[in-house]
Order: structure tokens, then C-alpha cells, then sequence
């Protein structure tokens, strides 16, 4: 196709797997970096944008490079996807709006759990309750995610958030321990371990009450400052209710950051091919179709829909 896709924050863990990626398909990259244009030097960044068919940003912390990052790629007339699971940076990003197709939080966090509720809805057009709970074995955090984790609670004051009545609630409520089903055995998680999920997926959706739950190996990992060595697999479980009616939908895989490289380039592909549906800022599973988006990504987060 001839399709130049400009990575910004290539040199980190996820920008070097969005490279592989892209060298997987077939579609040229163009990496850069702070050192060659930061987030507050606009000419900078428009000429890091030159040639460029979409743009890709995988550099956190969000808060400081989604917004201004989003403005040059309007400058340059291309799409812009990024990897943010910052809550309050993705909220910026939708309040913002944008003239070119924008997709925040396309990655593991985020888009994955969006695209899941999103295929498990179906025809439903409402739901009372989508529950989205990570089964990781363990969590080793980039840097980037510990900057970028550190960034979002210093905006919120060290307060937890939570969607609920169809509003973000920002609390000091201490979060409990239960037991959640996953397809392969039960597993103690944090419930209300909030991710961008909250954003995404109340974004496009009527469902007033979004939890996400986070399996308590990967709590305890994430709070360790461990460096990252072997890659934890998860299994990620999705339940939407409707009354008295439930459905679920569940993919499994390993790394965390490597899986979110080819959801983010199989969204730039999506984007230059015409394959979307919103010219604006619009969740993964707004901008694309759900259940076709997960069939194309089977090979590494296999799906399975349970009665």
C-alpha cells in the first residue's frame, strides 16, 4: 500500500513493538521521538509529521503529548491513534473533538475492553452493567506506564474513580478483594481497579454502570517496581448485563505490550483503508466494527463467546 505511519515514542517498549509490527505488514514507519520534536515545539512536530500517512503515539505520559500531538495531525490532514491508558488523559482527548478520525486508548487497556463489550452488545443498544475484569499472572510495568500512572493521580489527587450512574465519581472509598469466574478457574481480583475502560466504553454505549476489575497478581506486580523480565499472559472477561440477561465474551493471550501493537496498527490500517465509521475522536469500538476487528486479531488474542 505505500502507507508511511509516523511513531511517536518509538524507543520505548511499546513504540519498538509498534515498529515490529508494522514491519510485519508491510507498512513503513517513520519513528521519532523527544529528541527530535517535543510535545510543546509545534514546528517540530509538524515537520516529524512530513510524509506521514497516520500517526501513532505511544509516548506517555498522555496528559502532556495527546493533545498537542492530536493538533499536528489535524495540521497535517491524517489519523491519529494512540495508546493512552491515562483515564483523564482519554477524557481530555473526547472533550477536545478533532476534524480527522482520532482513536485514544488503542491498546490493551482500553480499546481491547471496548471493542469486547462492544462485539458482546451486539444488537443491544443499551445495557444496565459491563464488567470487564484483567486475569493477568503477573504485571511489570514499563516506565512509561509508572510516569504515566504517577501523572493521572497527581491530577486526581490520589483519589480512586469509578463510573457510576453514568458519571465519573472520583472517591477516597478503600477497594475491595473478591472472587471473580474467569472461563479458567477463579481468581481473586481488586474490584473497581479502574481502567480506560471507563472512558471508552460509556463513550458510544448507554450503560450507566462501568466496573473493571484487576487480578490481584498483577496489583501486587504493578506496586513492586519489579523490572520487567518474563511476559504475563492474560485472560481478559467481559460481562454485559441487561436485566436478567448476561453475556459474556473472553480472549486470552501473553505480554500486554506486545498485543497492544498490533491492535493500534490494525486500527491505522482500518483508518487509511476507509474501514471506519466516525471523523472525530470515537472509541475503537465506535470507530470500527467490533466483532470484525476482534476476528482479524484471532491469531493473538483468540475470543470466545460464552452462553
Amino acid at each position: 500500500m505505500g502507507h508511511k505511519i509516523a511513531v511517536y515514542g518509538a524507543s520505548g517498549l511499546t513504540g519498538r513493538f509498534v515498529l515490529a509490527e508494522l514491519e510485519k505488514r508491510g507498512l513503513s514507519a517513520l519513528p521519532f521521538g523527544r529528541a527530535q520534536a517535543t510535545a510543546d515545539d509545534p514546528a517540530a512536530l509538524d515537520r516529524a509529521l512530513t510524509g506521514a500517512d497516520a500517526v501513532i503515539n505511544t509516548a506517555g505520559p498522555f496528559a502532556v503529548t495527546a493533545l498537542p500531538l492530536i493538533a499536528a495531525a489535524e495540521r497535517a490532514g491524517i489519523p491519529y491513534v494512540d495508546v493512552a491508558a491515562e483515564i483523564e488523559a482519554n477524557v481530555d482527548t473526547f472533550a477536545r473533538g478533532a476534524s480527522i478520525p482520532v482513536v485514544p486508548a488503542m491498546a490493551f487497556f482500553g480499546g481491547l475492553g471496548d471493542l469486547l463489550v462492544t462485539a458482546a452488545m451486539a444488537e443491544w443498544t443499551g445495557a444496565t452493567s459491563a464488567h470487564v475484569a484483567y486475569g493477568l499472572s503477573g504485571w511489570q510495568p514499563s516506565p512509561g506506564t509508572l510516569t504515566a500512572g504517577q501523572v493521572s493521580r497527581d491530577r486526581r489527587g490520589g483519589r480512586s474513580v469509578r463510573f457510576r450512574d453514568a458519571a465519573l465519581e472520583y472517591h477516597d472509598d478503600t477497594s475491595s478483594t473478591v472472587t471473580w469466574p474467569f472461563p479458567s478457574g477463579p481468581r481473586e481480583v481488586i474490584a473497581e481497579f479502574t481502567m480506560a475502560d471507563v472512558v471508552t466504553v460509556p463513550s458510544h454505549l448507554a450503560i450507566p454502570s462501568v466496573t473493571t476489575y484487576m487480578s490481584t497478581s498483577a496489583a501486587d506486580g504493578l506496586h513492586s517496581g519489579a523490572d520487567r523480565q518474563d511476559a504475563e499472559t492474560f485472560e481478559v472477561d467481559v460481562v454485559v448485563r441487561r436485566d436478567d440477561e448476561e453475556r459474556r465474551l473472553t480472549v486470552t493471550g501473553r505480554d500486554i505490550y506486545a498485543v497492544t501493537a498490533p491492535l493500534a496498527v490494525e486500527a491505522v490500517e482500518r483508518l487509511l483503508t476507509g474501514r471506519f465509521n466516525v471523523t472525530g475522536v470515537a472509541s475503537a469500538g465506535a470507530m470500527f466494527d467490533a466483532a470484525d476487528f476482534l476476528d482479524a486479531l484471532s491469531d493473538v488474542i483468540p475470543a470466545r463467546r460464552c452462553p
